[in-house]
């Protein structure tokens, strides 16, 4: 290849064009993306629907469809249908002499390309690249054109099938991405690459076609509002090439990073005889990415920390055919968990996610197909080609990955640079390459012992998000860790969303493949897991410190975590609220006064802040605090309390005095009776349980309890009294390997209230007490405390405390969908009301960190991976001082930091007070 490279330092004056500027005309021949496609011809080889002509929408996946067969990377027998694909279009007879070409965003896998019946050119093997034929000679003008597509869903080349097929994800088959034409001029610019630093040094390669001596190559920057930035670059053609570099400074330019996207655009032309022949434009951005080895990542000369999560291009009714919507949807949602970073899992994405990637802001890793398998060497070398021409303009995009998990082929590692003027690093997924540790999935020990090394620790898998375990389960001190290594620059998390996919073949039901694809943070079609509020709050760029609500001048202490923003560019407002009462039938909170903070505070920094609070600030049940970024979107809002938890105790039980009726005991065989206020509550002399309760509308679903949670126990004696003011005390105690006092009151005007206390020694994975419930007649759940998601020992952020209602599910996280999940443990319960249609009953305390045990979550159908599904104690409603933490996909909880490891006894009594009311 012939090429010319001309550098400009400086230049004055400007460039007489012609106003007429001549640019690429693109004229679809499919749609555009998986809601707006075009009907073509189709003939399907083996599977489903095969054997006949039809319709198929391009672009779309053909199983998707109904065509041919399902079939996830470990499948170990795969389809191998072909799909054939025929569409009639016209040439425009203007078109006779300019540049044609005929493009393909992405065909699975090998595509045998005709036009009227002649080749278009070589076969094009590997799924996720765009590629291009030259077609001039091939097309009739102004007369039918016939486009046939012969699509094989396996290739001929094995390496591509070992690459692309055999990985941990759906494969599938068709022309998924758009097809189109590409008019030019004959002489034209067929592409450019452009090397734009943070001091303002731009360089430009201009790949052209048929240009001619004394044409003239212009350049000229603008920014995003059409205004001119700089004056041009131009080159003097005198020996004609097919590429020439341009080179000059701008001073001063606004620099991208995913915190202030900048962007520019390049308006790169040829101008002949004082005439635009023809005009591309290119957006790019300012910025320098540099890898300092044995000290960090920088990006415009500010060591980052990447928070970001791997993303599989996937939609449940469309595949991997996918649309503008969906690309800013899951942009959205990472940016809604405070993430800076994204993943290209495990190959390049529609051209469309990056550019949306390069206008909202975020760090990319654009990665080469090759799952523990890669492509063989002639074959790569054509397809690293194509992603560094398609992607090398994006500002966004900070690394390329050769490969995954040991799907590396070393001979393509140097092709990335013939591509790419800015020479970003490539990095091997799972290893320690170019001087960056990119280990999966690492143990908490792993990160402390990585801290003695010297190379760059960027964890490009981490924290395996399978079911409900993972992503937020440890993060925090996993995190926490991560910040205290300088040479850590952050990690990804897998993976953002479930591979769900609607199946044709099985009555439209929703396949992850077992437990291969239910690994997101939210489900097939979006739907938020608790982990999303965790990370959102871990990973919250403002981190705030809990007031000290005993001090005359409630302060707050701000920690800026952002890597280029000060906090004077976000909002900062207070909420002082107070809670309904059990009784009110409401949810939410009541506002009694709001304020703002205004706050100056450069990234890296921390100081105290005055909240100057409303003078009834005490009369609130809690503040909550909120954090606003520069676009408007919430960062978080931190909720604390105000009132204890016996205070907030006591407004409700105020509200539930019952009036002082005589309290009556009875016994039978076995069994002790007391009745209080028409509410009959039956003892079982032989456990001391609490066996059964009625009120006047029938059995109230709770019993066989307290159970000390967890442990053997042996009654060691039951006993009941009577006080001097007409009350009944129930009392029974138990020994074994814990002791356990219950103690009931009945006194009259009151609600029923037990007293207990426990001793335990060791190590479990929960303490406290339970009772039995029937799950048949449990309808929902409205309480106080934080919520409205479970939590886990190891996952106790993204939750608030508020009055929340939800009602009864039986949802198995990544196998069923509806969220929150109505089972499991619930944190920091001030009261509850178990509602069971004439079981209903409430329940208060005045303990604080008191966690509710709601029912136990079915297993998940592929529970030989036990580490995702932690224990719960035999009871099904618990009233627990401690809960059990949750592991991942392939590391066991106690492998994951502190917070994960089993509850230590504290050795000393427990106590606990509860009251209930059962009218």
């Amino acid at each position: 290849m012939k090429r010319i490279i001309f550098c400009v330092l400086c230049l004055v004056g400007l460039i007489s064009v012609g106003v007429f500027a001549q640019q690429t005309k693109v004229v679809y021949l499919s749609g555009t993306d998986k809601d707006n496609t075009v009907k073509w011809e189709f003939f399907c080889t083996k599977g489903m629907n095969s054997g006949k002509w039809t319709e198929i929408p391009v672009p779309s996946q053909w199983e998707l469809q109904g065509f041919g067969g399902y079939n996830y990377g470990h499948d170990k027998k795969k389809s191998d249908e072909q799909g054939l694909y025929r569409y009639h279009f016209k040439a425009d007879k203007s078109w006779a002499d300019k540049e044609i070409q005929l493009v393909f965003e992405g065909v699975m896998t090998d595509a045998e390309v005709k036009i009227n019946g002649q080749l278009a050119g070589a076969v094009h093997q590997g799924s996720f690249y765009r590629f291009n034929y030259h077609v001039n000679n091939l097309l009739k003008f102004d007369a039918d054109n016939v486009l046939e597509v012969t699509v094989s869903k396996q290739s001929a080349d094995p390496t591509v099938n070992d690459a692309e097929r055999e990985g941990d994800f759906w494969v599938f088959g068709g022309i998924f991405r758009p097809v189109y034409l590409k008019v030019m001029p004959k002489s034209f610019i067929n592409r450019v690459a452009i090397d734009a630093k943070a001091d303002g040094n731009f360089g430009i390669d201009v790949f052209t076609g048929n240009i001619k001596s004394g044409d003239k190559i212009s350049v000229q920057l603008k920014t995003l509002k059409g205004a001119s930035f700089g004056t041009p670059l131009t080159y003097s053609v005198s020996n004609p090439a097919d590429s020439i570099r341009l080179a000059g400074k701008f001073t001063n330019p606004s620099l991208w990073n995913p915190e202030f996207p900048n962007l520019y655009t390049a308006d790169v032309s040829i101008v002949r005889n004082g005439a635009v022949v023809h005009l591309l434009n290119q957006r790019f951005g300012f910025r320098t990415v540099e890898v300092r080895k044995s000290d960090g990542i920088y990006v415009n000369d500010t060591k980052i920390l990447i928070k970001g999560v791997d993303r599989h291009s996937f939609w449940p009714e469309s595949g991997r055919t996918l649309g503008r919507k969906i690309h800013l949807q899951d942009i959205m949602l990472m940016k809604d968990m405070n993430m800076n970073g994204v993943r290209m899992s495990h190959y390049p994405p529609d051209a469309e996610f990056l550019d949306l990637c390069d206008s909202i802001g975020l760090f990319v890793i654009d990665e080469l197909t090759g799952w523990q398998q890669h492509y063989g060497t002639p074959v790569g070398r054509k397809l690293v080609k194509e992603l560094i021409v398609r992607d090398v303009n994006h500002p966004s995009v900070v690394f390329w990955a050769n490969g995954n998990e040991g799907g590396f082929n070393f001979d393509l590692d140097n092709d990335y640079a013939f591509y790419d003027p800015q020479k970003r690093v490539v990095i091997h997924p799972w290893s320690n390459f170019n001087n960056i540790d990119t280990k999966h999935y690492p143990e908490y020990s792993y990160i402390e012992n990585a801290a003695k090394k010297q190379d760059i620790l960027l964890h490009t898998e981490m924290i395996h998000g399978l079911y409900d375990g993972g992503h937020g389960a440890s993060l925090d001190d996993n995190w926490k860790l991560i910040r205290q290594n300088p040479r850590h620059a952050g990690g990804f998390l897998w993976a953002l969303t479930d591979e769900g996919v609607v199946r044709k073949d099985k009555k439209d039901s929703l396949d992850t493949d077992g437990n291969h694809g239910a690994d997101g943070i939210v489900g097939p079609h979006r739907e938020k897991e608790g982990s999303f509020y965790t990370i959102k709050e871990v990973w919250s760029p403002v981190q705030p410190k809990k007031p000290d609500f005993t001090s005359q001048n409630i302060t707050i202490e701000l920690e800026n975590n952002y890597l280029y923003t000060n906090l004077s560019d976000c909002k900062f407002s207070w909420q002082l609220v107070k809670y309904p009462l059990a009784t009110d039938k409401k949810s939410g909170f009541t506002q009694i006064s709001s304020g703002k903070l205004s706050v100056a505070l450069a990234p890296g920094k921390t100081d105290n802040f005055k909240l100057n609070l409303s003078s009834n600030w005490k009369d609130a049940d809690a503040l909550r605090f909120t954090a606003t970024n520069s676009q408007g979107r919430e960062i978080y809002t931190w909720i604390w309390p105000i009132k204890t938890t016996a205070q907030i105790a006591q407004k409700n039980l105020i509200s539930i005095v019952k009036q002082k009726s005589k309290i009556t005991e009875s016994e039978k065989e076995n069994e002790y009776v007391v009745v209080q206020n028409g509410v009959t509550y039956t003892f079982d002399t032989q456990t001391g349980y609490l066996k059964t309760v009625e009120n006047s509308k029938g059995a109230v679903s709770l019993g066989n309890g307290p159970i000390l949670a967890g442990v053997d126990q042996t009654l060691q004696s039951f006993k009941h009294t009577k006080t001097a003011n007409g009350g009944i005390i129930v009392e029974s105690s138990y020994s074994g390997e814990s002791t356990l006092h219950a103690k009931w009151l009945f006194a009259a005007g009151k609600p029923v209230t037990l007293e207990y206390d426990y001793t335990q020694t060791g190590t479990a994975n929960f303490y406290g007490i339970t009772f039995n419930i029937d799950e048949s007649k449990i309808k929902g759940m409205r309480w106080l405390g934080d919520g409205p998601y479970r939590t886990w020992k190891n996952r106790l952020k993204g939750v608030s405390t508020s009055v929340w209602e939800k009602s009864y599910n039986n949802t198995i996280t990544g196998e069923t969908f509806i969220y929150p999940e109505f089972k499991g443990y619930h944190a920091n319960l001030y009261w509850a009301e178990i509602q069971a249609g004439s079981s209903s009953f409430k329940v208060y305390t005045d303990k604080s960190d008191l966690f509710l045990q709601m029912l136990k979550p079915d297993k998940q159908r592929t529970s030989f991976i036990p580490h995702v599904n932690p224990p719960f104690p035999e009871g099904n409603l618990g009233f627990l001082n401690a809960i059990a933490p949750i592991g991942n996909k392939f590391k066991q909880a106690d492998s994951m930091g502190p917070q994960s490891q089993k509850n230590i006894a504290v050795g000393s009594k427990v106590s606990g007070k509860l009251w209930f009311d059962f009218n």
